[in-house]
């Protein structure tokens, strides 16, 4: 059920990682909304109108009002809907840490995998391990033994890494089976991926690894004449 009476809608499409990250963020607030997704390899007039500058998804329309790109919508949606559980930390610095290592990821993590020849790949997966161990030691400061980034509950940084998990697992096969998330390695991860991955707020609107292996063949079908 909605909280309020809000119109609100979400312009997006369901393997886009950045997508998820605001469609946790509303299931955490219990916030009802549309779901209007994009179809692939074209782009409606609505998402134009509403983000005429960069003309991506996501798109967060509330009231009719667009708000855009993934964690500001995320953090827009933290401060609207404020009486529900916080997404972001209270703690300044907390704050501070959490936007530091999603910005990381969007940076560092996000490129790794456009890789196409064997020595890409193979920088791919080192930049990718590196990346995985960083965020490992990250989470043993930030998480303070509780199960997730944000403490008891998921948080601003649960969601940016979060919404990656599905392409990660999907990268692992293509790259032939390369443990990104590894037991030895990354073992407060692994555990941190299967909570998160099976919290209510996320399990409904987490893409299937087979789904999203199906989807980057078309992808990289389309890609080849492309590039020839």
């Amino acid at each position: 059920m909605a909280v309020n009476n809000d119109d609100v809608k979400l312009i997006g499409a369901w393997a886009s990682p950045y997508v998820m990250r605001p469609r946790v963020a509303l299931n955490i607030k219990s916030v009802d909304y549309e779901f209007l997704q994009e179809q692939f390899g074209s782009k409606s007039e609505l998402l134009l109108k509403s983000n005429p500058v960069h003309k991506k998804i996501p798109v967060l329309l509330h009231n009719g009002k667009p708000i855009c790109e993934s964690s500001i919508i995320v953090e827009y949606i933290d401060e609207v809907w404020s009486s529900s559980p916080s997404i972001l930390p209270s703690d300044p610095h907390n704050r501070a840490l959490a936007r530091f290592w999603a910005a990381y990821l969007d940076e560092k993590v996000r490129a790794a995998p456009r890789a196409a020849t064997e020595e890409a790949k193979s920088a791919a997966v080192s930049q990718l391990k590196e990346g995985m161990a960083l965020l490992e030691g990250a989470y043993g400061e930030m998480s303070k033994g509780k199960d997730f980034f944000g403490g008891e509950r998921i948080g601003f940084l649960d969601i940016a890494f979060g919404s990656m998990l599905g392409w990660l697992r999907a990268v692992q096969v293509m790259l032939g089976g390369v443990k990104l998330l590894d037991e030895e390695e990354t073992p407060g991860l692994v555990k941190w991926a299967d909570k998160f991955s099976a919290d209510p707020a996320v399990k409904d609107v987490l893409p299937e690894t087979e789904k999203l292996l199906e989807f980057a063949k078309i992808l990289m079908a389309k890609a080849k004449p492309a590039a020839s």
